[in-house]
Order: C-alpha cells, then structure tokens, then sequence
C-alpha cells in the first residue's frame, strides 16, 4: 500500500536533495489565491453581505446574521452530550495547564547604571480563531486555538467556523459548544477566505451590529484558507500558512507493527490529501505494518478516503541503514507530527532537531496530542517545522522593547552613538543625541 523510498544503498544526500526526494503534499497556493483574490476584494468593498453570498454559493446556506446569537451558543452547551461535554472539558483543562506555564514575565535588564532595557510581552488586542468544517468537526481546534490566547491576556476573541446547510446556517452545535464551554460569546458563522477577509476587514451584520476587524488571524483550514492568509497578511497578523496534515514515523524492528498502522491511518482519515509517511531501519517491521493495513483499513469507518492518502504520492515508506540515517531524514521532513517508537525513544526523541510536536514512545500517538495530552495540534505542516513552531500563548504575545536612559548614561554613551550615526552617513541620528547636551545642560 505504501510507496518504498530505499535510501540504504548509498550514502545519504545532502539535505536540499534528501528534502527534495522524499514524499511531501502539494499546496498549490497560487492557484487559489487566483480565486480567492476577487472574493476577498468583495469582502473588502461589501463587507458581511459579500462573505454572506460567498456562504450560500460554497456553503448552500446563507446565515440571517453572520454572528451566532447567544441563545444558539447557549442551547449548544445545554443540549451537548454529557460524555462530549467531559471529554472537551478534559482537554481544556489540560490545555490550559500547559499554556499558562508559557506565559512570560517582563524582564528588565540593568545595561548601564541609569540606563535599563525592559522587554515587555503585550498581548494581541483582538484576534480571529478560525475552526475548519469540510470532512470532520473540529470543537478541538476551538480548544487549540483560544486556551492560549485566554492563556496570554488577549482581550478581545472572535471563533469563526463555516455555516452549516444541516444546522440552519449556524456552525456545527460542538463547535458552538465548545466556545460556550470557553466562555467565547462571539462566534461567527462563515468560513474559507471569505470568512478570513471578514476578520480583516471587518464591516456591518444584516442586524446592524458591527463585526470589528481583528489584528490577527490563527487556525488552520484549506488551501483557499490558506491563500486568504496569504493575500491578507500585512493587514492581519497570521500564525502560519497552513497546509495538510502529515505524520511521520522513525521505528525500529522493536515497534508495534499495530501501533504504527493505526497511527498512520489516524492522519490519512483527516484528508485524502494527508501525508502518512514511515521511516524505519527495519524491513521485517515494514511487512507487518502492511499486513496491519490492510486489515485495519478495510475495517476503519473511512477506508476510502484512508486509502486513497495512503497511496497517495504525499505517503509513503522510506527503509534507511540506521537511526542515525533515520534522524537525518525525519529531521530534513520537519514533520508536523513525529513519532518515535524506537529503542530508548527518548534519547532518540531528544536528537531530533525539526518537528511541529515529538510523540516519544508506544504509549504517546499523535491522537492524545490531537485531544488530551495539554500540547497544541495547530501545528507547522509542508516543512515549515524546519524554523517555525506550532501555535502556542507565544503566538499571541508581542515583544515590546522599553528603553530608559537618565542623562548621565546617555551622555557616557554619546560620542558612540554620534561616531556610528556618521559612519552610516546619518549625522543627524548623532545630532539627535549632542541637542540634549547643548549649552551645557
């Protein structure tokens, strides 16, 4: 079922031909940003009567307002099921206790005496947390997106999420569900690059009430997502581009061979297009791997769309002569989840250098981190683990230098600044400088 890439024979490739070779998903963001251009130009002009005609053309239903009423939010919470309800509250918490650990203190640094630089961590003011539709329903992305938000200070969150032909034009009830549990009370029902345009640009509901534009934008969705994104950023802060979901695997002939096919078939049940891909030192691993998928394939609720990703040119299977070998690849892939299940797991966990997020051993799949494991799930696909990380309370903070000088440490410092103004042919940065001393003062 899985593509072979055999990387034994020879000497491993340098790292721009290795990345080059190896399976990866297709994001064709240009092409869609062709059609996504003339829609957000609509939203920018029209506002929530464009995205709303944008809605009932992709969506087949087109909301009486684009923001949720309170008494849907409410009747959502009310009415979810009391096992679901558990479960997300499960996730919050635990979320939360992860998140609110990465909230960073002002550190002010002593240069000289009478001169300090504070680094001052300021929260984005008002941001835009986007849930996807399409193929699933995604109340876990609702928690990824506005626990750390929540968790950094920021003061003002929007969750917007596709309108749903099924539930009147209201977003799914988890989704609104999950918001309420969140203590989110605006929620709006549009989604795809529409939905993007309207948080940048903001405009007017049908009802008369203002739907205010936000500074930042953050969540994943698909590839006309994506180009909004693209298109917008500048206008609005973004997290990342991102693009379709993908597992990698390094394993051993120590592996369960059922752990790792149902982890890989986890990813590929997201999209056709999802990258499922195996790397192990082992080829008696690999027959079994097979063996296991094409039991649990046939058997899982969405085979078809499971096969179609696991056959797909994005997956695949690459047999390498070593761990060594094996970190060289994971590390030049910069999965957007990677799992380890190997021999001592965490020391080889602890050598990978690019990943989104690391699952370390047999008892750690990617589906506790999905869930329930406190980590964050929006996450660097496409490579883009190489430099960036996943979404986190970081995200939603901004470093703000503050710079207090007394006049004695500026003028110590003075004829520095005034040599270097020159020696860029800026005299009047040093002029800057010599006017607060003239005349003695």
């Amino acid at each position: 079922m899985l593509r072979r890439l055999d990387l034994r024979p020879d000497a491993l490739p340098r790292p721009a031909v290795l990345r080059a070779t190896m399976p990866r998903a297709e994001l064709d963001i240009d092409g869609a940003l062709a059609v996504v251009r003339p829609l957000v130009e609509a939203v920018r002009e029209r506002g929530a009567e464009a995205a709303l005609e944008a809605t009932e053309r992709f969506d087949k239903v087109r909301p009486d307002t684009v923001r949720v009423p309170a008494a849907a939010l409410a009747g959502a919470l009310r009415d979810l099921d009391p096992a679901v309800r558990a479960a997300l509250e499960t996730s919050i918490e635990r979320a939360r206790v992860v998140h609110l650990e990465q909230r960073r203190a002002d550190v002010v640094t002593r240069v000289v005496p009478g001169g300090t630089v504070t680094e001052r961590f300021v929260p984005v003011r008002r941001v835009g947390l986007y849930a996807p539709g399409g193929l699933a329903v995604y109340p876990s992305s609702v928690i990824m997106n506005v626990v750390p938000a929540q968790a950094a200070g920021v003061e003002s969150l929007v969750v917007a999420s596709p309108a749903q032909a099924e539930f009147g034009g209201l977003p799914h009830p988890t989704i609104l569900a999950a918001a309420a549990l969140l203590g989110v009370d605006e929620v709006w029902a549009v989604g795809g690059a529409q939905c993007v345009a309207l948080l940048a640009h903001g405009g007017t509901d049908t009802d008369g009430g203002e739907l205010e534009p936000v500074d930042m934008v953050t969540g994943p969705g698909n590839v006309y997502v994506t180009a909004a994104k693209r298109m917008l950023r500048g206008v609005v802060g973004i997290d990342a581009e991102a693009g379709t979901t993908e597992i990698a695997i390094l394993a051993d002939d120590t592996a369960d061979a059922g752990h790792v096919a149902a982890d890989l078939i986890s990813q590929a049940e997201h999209d056709p297009n999802a990258a499922s891909v195996l790397v192990t030192t082992s080829e008696e691993l690999l027959a079994r791997v097979e063996a296991e998928l094409e039991t649990r394939v046939g058997a899982t609720k969405h085979g078809e769309r499971v096969r179609t990703a696991l056959t797909g040119p994005q997956s695949g299977v690459i047999l390498v002569r070593s761990i060594d070998d094996g970190l060289a690849v994971v590390d030049a892939y910069a999965a957007e989840h990677l799992e380890i299940q190997t021999a001592d797991a965490a020391a080889v966990a602890a050598r990978v250098r690019n990943a989104g997020a690391i699952f370390v051993g047999a008892y750690s799949p990617v589906s506790l981190g999905d869930y329930c494991a406190g980590s964050n799930h929006v996450l660097p696909t496409g490579g883009c683990a190489r430099h960036s990380g996943g979404l986190s309370t970081s995200t939603f903070l901004r470093g703000v230098h503050v710079v207090d000088y007394t006049a004695e440490a500026l003028r110590e410092v003075a004829d520095r600044v005034v040599t270097l103004a020159n020696a860029e042919d800026l005299p009047a940065h040093g002029e800057a400088v010599t006017a607060r001393f003239e005349g003695g003062a």
